[in-house]
């Protein structure tokens, strides 16, 4: 069928001090640990979410749904973890993807609170957004971040995304709309083969 993969890709990236790999159905303790140890911490950056995002049992349904998608090749959810792959730093989504003449896709990110400052998103974003424009083919990857949050402006920035714009209301964030600058990273290096 047109756009349907037969498999869920198997993507597991090593970093310099990370395994950055898509998730698994055997994630599901690992991601529930992940957003209970820092629900405070991001509850001001994300939607809000109910308590199903805690537990195991709520990330099982989760994560059938995401590796269909995988399969499907409309979203690909990555976990960044130590190297001997027992805990989530954080997570790097690139969602919406869409091929024909777009080629496109949304970036979304967190990084656990103890893990702040060190440059490991930075580290791994640069590995999974290679994968994303080499392998996925991706000419166009969007992000877009609340105008206060200067930590996530720089990264992106650093990592070569352009301001495209600013929204108004853009996201429900924590409850409330809230703007955003639009930004774009476009892979010069695009070829057609997809």
């Amino acid at each position: 069928m047109f756009g349907y993969r037969s498999a869920s890709p198997k993507v597991r990236l090593v970093t310099a001090r990370m395994v950055v790999r898509l998730v698994h159905e055997r994630d599901a303790y690992r991601l529930a640990d992940y957003y209970a140890g820092n629900r405070a911490f991001l509850k001001p950056w994300e939607p809000i979410r109910d308590e199903s995002h805690c537990f195991p049992s709520g990330w099982q349904a989760r994560l059938g749904l995401i590796t269909e998608m995988h399969r499907q090749g409309t979203a690909y959810y990555f976990i960044l973890l130590d190297p001997e792959e027992n805990e989530i730093y954080g997570v790097a989504n690139f969602s919406n993807v869409l091929r024909g003449s777009f080629h496109a896709c949304f970036l979304g990110y967190s990084l656990g609170e103890k893990w702040q400052g060190q440059g490991l998103m930075y580290e791994a974003l640069q590995s999974a957004i290679r994968y994303m424009q080499r392998q996925q083919q991706m000419h166009r990857i969007m992000a877009n971040y609340m105008p206060h949050n200067k930590r996530s402006g720089n990264l992106l920035a650093r990592l070569g995304f352009e301001r495209e714009g600013y929204a108004k209301d853009y996201l429900m964030i924590d409850g409330k709309w809230r703007d955003h600058v639009l930004t774009a990273l476009t892979y010069t290096g695009w070829t057609p083969g997809r």
